[in-house]
C-alpha cells in the first residue's frame, strides 16, 4: 500500500509523475482550485478586517471526498501544485479543505518543480518545504481586488448598458489602451514626403546599383513636398556622380534570449498565427506531459508562466555541449546574453525551454499533433539559438556626391551564420548579399535613371494580441498568467473584435470604456494599475502586508461607486422609439443594444420577435451614387460607413465621409480628428473642420 500521496493540479500530470515515483506513491489531482469566494456575494466583510469567506467550489465535493480517502491511507502528503503564486494558493486551500493542518499523524509538505522530469520530481521530494504564505497572500489580495472591481462596477454596467457586461481590474485597462490607440489612429493626420532614388552604373557593369537620396553635405534631410523635390532634381541636372567614400566594416546580430510567457505569446502569434489562448493551451500540454515514442509520458518544456529569462546551469551546460557536438566549437556562445532581471520579475522561475535539448523537433515530430509540434519546435529553436554565437555580417556603405547632394548605397553579406543556422526570427529582413566591392573612392558613376515616389506617414498600427501583450508587459499591467485570459474576456464580451489579427474596439466597447473613464478613472489608469501590481509583488516578497493593500484600495473604490451611482442615477438608456414601423404587428420599432451594437426591435416582444439592422444616417450623400450614407457594422462589430443603397452601391469608408469636396482634386473628404482630409491619398489636401 502506498504510504505517500502526491496531489497535483491537473489530471494530465498524474500519469507522468506516477511513472517517476513508483509504487510507494499515490498521485492524484485536485483539478485546479477547490475553494473560492462565493459567487452570490462579495465574499468578505470590510467591517470584519477583510477576512475572506471561502466555500467549496461547486462540483469539487466528489474530488475532495476522494482525496480525503487517499489522505487517510497516507503517512506523508506532498502538495505538488504549480510553481507560482496561484499554485501556492491552491496548495494552501487544499491543506484547509482537507484539514491537513489539523492532522497530527500526518507529515504534510509543499513541493514544486519547474519541469516534469524524473530528476526534477525526485529532487523536489528530497527537498520539501512549507507553504509560502507570502505567495498565498499575494494571490488572495489579487483575487479580492479583482472581486471588488468586478462585483462593485459590473452591476452599474448591467443597469446602464446591458446585462452580462463586466468590468475588471486588468481587462478595463486593456480595453482603454485599445480605445486610446483607436483614437490616435482616427486623429492621425498623414504628412507628405518624397523619396528619390538614382540607378547608377559603374564602368563595365551591366546592372545598375540603386542609391538612395540622403541629403546635402551639411547632413541628412527629408524631401517634404513636390516643390522641394523639383529643386533637388534641377540641382542634379548635368551633374557628375562621384564616389566620395567607401566604408568596409562588420556588424553582428545578437542571438535571441529564451522565451518568457509574453515573448512566447508574441512570437507564436507572429510566426504561427496562434492566439494567446491557443499558445497557452498548447504550452500547458507540453509542460504537463505528452507520450513520446521510446520515452513514454514526459514533460517537454519547463513551466509556461514566467517573466524570467534565467536558465538553470545544468540546462545551459547541456545546450552548449549539444551545440558543440552538432555544430562545432565556433557556434557555442562565448557568454550568456540574457535580459537583465528587473523589479517586475515575479520569482526565480526559469525561462521557457525544452526539458531535454536532445529531444529535437525531428525526434518528437511523429509523437505530437501538428500544432503541438510547431510550438515545441519554436521553443526548442529559440532556446538552442540563445546558447549559440552571434551572427556576423560583412558590410559595405558608399556615399556618392552630385551637385552638392549626397546619395548612399549599402550592402551586407552573411560571413558567419551563428545562431541563424537554427533560428531566424519572423521579422528578419532578407539581407542584400551583393557587396559593393567594385566601387572605389574617386570613381565616376553613370546615371541610368532618377526615380521619385510620393509617400505619406502612417498612423500607429492597431493592436494585435501580440502587441497588446507586449504593451501590457512593458507598462507593468497584469502578469504572465493574466495576459491570455484578459484578451479572451474582452473578445468574449464583444468589447473588442479581431479582424486579420488586428484588434478593433466595437460600439459596445466604446460605451463601456467611456463610462469607466468617466466614473472610475483610477481603475482604468495605467500608472495606478501598474503601481498596484508592484504592491502585490511586494506582498509576494513578504515586504507589504496584503490586508494593507486591500484596506487602502477598498474605501476609494466604495467612494467612486457611490459617486457613480449618484451621477448615473439621472442617466437612463431607455429604448429610443423610431419612426420605422414593424412589418409584423404595426408598432413603432425601438433601438436596442446587442452584442454587436445597436439594432431595431419590436417593443411587442415576446409576442412579436421582429428585429432589423439599425442604419444610423449621417446626413452625407454617397460620393458614388448620391443616396444617403449610413453607419454600418461588420459581422464582428467593427464600424464603417456605407451607402443605404447597398444592393446597387458598394461604397464604404472606415473614416466618416464629409459632404465637402476636395478643392484640389474634387474627391470626397473624410473626418480625421479635427481635420478634413482628401480621401485620395495621392492628393494629400487637408483643412480644419469648420467649427459650425
Amino acid at each position: 500500500m502506498a504510504n505517500c500521496l502526491v496531489i497535483v493540479e491537473s489530471p494530465a500530470k498524474v500519469k507522468t509523475i506516477k511513472k517517476f515515483l513508483g509504487t510507494n506513491y499515490e498521485v492524484d489531482a485536485s483539478n485546479g482550485h477547490v475553494r473560492d469566494l462565493p459567487k452570490s456575494q462579495l465574499g468578505f466583510d470590510a467591517e470584519q478586517g477583510f477576512e475572506p469567506k471561502y466555500i467549496t467550489i461547486r462540483g469539487k465535493g466528489d474530488i475532495l471526498a476522494k482525496l480525503r480517502k487517499e489522505v487517510k491511507k497516507a503517512e506523508k502528503i506532498y502538495l505538488a501544485t504549480d510553481p507560482d503564486r496561484e499554485g501556492e494558493a491552491i496548495s494552501w486551500h487544499l491543506m484547509k479543505a482537507l484539514k491537513l493542518d489539523e492532522a497530527k499523524d500526518k507529515q504534510v509538505y509543499r513541493i514544486s518543480f519547474n519541469e516534469i522530469t524524473k530528476n526534477a520530481v525526485k529532487n523536489s521530494i528530497k527537498n520539501p518545504r512549507d507553504i509560502d504564505m507570502d505567495l498565498v497572500n499575494a494571490q488572495q489580495a489579487r483575487r479580492m481586488l479583482d472581486r471588488m472591481v468586478g462585483y462593485k462596477i459590473s452591476p452599474l454596467l448591467w443597469e446602464k448598458v446591458k446585462r452580462g457586461l463586466s468590468a475588471g481590474r486588468v481587462q478595463s485597462v486593456a480595453l482603454r489602451m485599445i480605445c486610446d490607440r483607436e483614437d490616435e489612429i482616427n486623429a492621425f493626420i498623414p504628412v507628405e514626403y518624397w523619396s528619390l532614388e538614382a540607378d547608377l552604373k559603374a564602368e563595365g557593369s551591366k546592372k545598375p546599383l540603386t542609391a538612395k537620396f540622403y541629403g546635402t553635405k551639411d547632413g541628412k534631410c527629408t524631401i517634404s513636398n513636390k516643390e522641394e523635390l523639383e529643386v533637388i532634381k534641377k540641382g542634379l541636372e548635368g551633374q557628375q556622380y562621384l564616389v566620395e567614400e567607401v566604408k568596409i566594416g562588420e556588424r553582428t546580430k545578437k542571438a535571441p534570449i529564451p522565451f518568457t510567457t509574453s515573448t512566447l505569446q508574441q512570437e507564436a502569434s507572429k510566426v504561427l498565427n496562434f492566439s494567446t489562448q491557443k499558445t497557452m493551451r498548447l504550452a500547458q500540454q507540453l509542460y504537463e506531459g505528452v507520450d513520446v515514442k521510446g520515452h513514454g509520458s514526459i514533460g517537454l518544456i519547463t513551466y509556461l508562466r514566467t517573466d524570467s529569462t534565467r536558465v538553470a546551469e545544468e540546462a545551459d551546460t547541456a545546450a552548449r555541449a549539444y551545440i558543440k557536438e552538432n555544430f562545432g566549437e565556433s557556434y557555442v556562445a562565448k557568454e550568456e546574453d540574457s535580459k537583465k532581471a528587473n523589479g517586475k520579475i515575479q520569482d526565480a522561475h526559469e525561462a521557457i525551454r525544452p526539458t531535454n535539448i536532445a529531444l529535437t523537433p525531428a525526434a518528437v515530430k511523429d509523437s505530437l499533433a501538428r500544432d503541438l509540434f510547431r510550438l515545441y519546435q519554436l521553443i526548442w529553436k529559440r532556446f538552442t539559438a540563445s546558447r549559440m554565437a552571434w551572427a556576423r555580417y560583412e558590410t559595405t556603405s558608399v556615399r556618392v556626391g552630385a551637385g552638392g547632394y549626397s546619395f548612399t548605397l549599402s550592402a551586407s553579406k552573411l560571413a558567419f551564420d551563428g545562431f541563424m543556422s537554427v533560428y531566424i526570427q519572423d521579422d528578419e529582413k532578407e539581407e542584400n548579399n551583393r557587396l559593393l566591392g567594385k566601387l572605389e573612392k574617386g570613381m565616376t558613376l553613370e546615371l541610368a535613371e532618377l526615380r521619385e515616389n510620393q509617400h505619406f506617414t502612417q498612423p500607429p498600427a492597431h493592436y494585435t494580441e501580440a502587441s497588446l501583450v507586449k504593451a501590457l508587459e512593458e507598462q507593468g499591467i497584469g502578469r504572465p498568467s493574466t495576459y491570455a485570459p484578459t484578451i479572451t474576456t474582452i473578445l468574449a464580451r464583444r468589447y473588442v473584435t479581431k479582424e486579420n489579427k488586428n484588434l478593433y474596439v466595437t460600439e459596445l466597447g466604446e460605451v463601456v470604456n467611456r463610462m469607466m473613464k468617466q466614473c472610475f478613472s483610477s481603475i482604468v489608469d495605467k500608472d495606478f494599475t501598474a503601481n498596484l501590481e508592484y504592491l502585490l509583488d511586494k506582498v509576494g516578497d513578504g515586504k507589504v502586508d496584503w490586508k494593507t493593500v486591500i484596506s487602502n484600495f477598498y474605501p476609494d473604490l466604495e467612494d467612486a461607486v457611490k459617486k457613480a451611482k449618484e451621477e448615473l442615477e439621472s442617466v437612463t438608456i431607455a429604448d429610443e422609439v423610431t419612426e420605422e414601423i414593424c412589418e409584423v404587428c404595426g408598432r413603432n420599432l425601438v433601438i436596442k443594444y446587442g452584442p454587436h451594437g445597436k439594432f431595431l426591435a419590436c417593443p411587442g416582444f415576446p409576442d412579436c420577435k421582429n428585429t432589423k439592422p439599425y442604419l444610423e444616417k449621417i446626413g452625407v450623400p454617397c460620393p458614388k451614387c448620391g443616396k444617403e450614407l449610413v453607419v454600418k457594422k461588420t459581422k464582428k462589430g467593427r464600424r464603417y460607413y456605407g451607402c443605404e443603397n447597398h444592393q446597387e452601391c458598394d461604397f464604404m469608408s472606415w473614416q466618416k465621409p464629409s459632404s465637402q469636396k476636395c478643392p484640389e482634386c474634387g474627391s470626397y473628404m473624410v473626418e480625421k480628428g479635427s481635420k478634413l482630409l482628401c480621401a485620395n491619398e495621392s492628393c494629400g489636401f487637408s483643412t480644419d473642420i469648420p467649427k459650425n
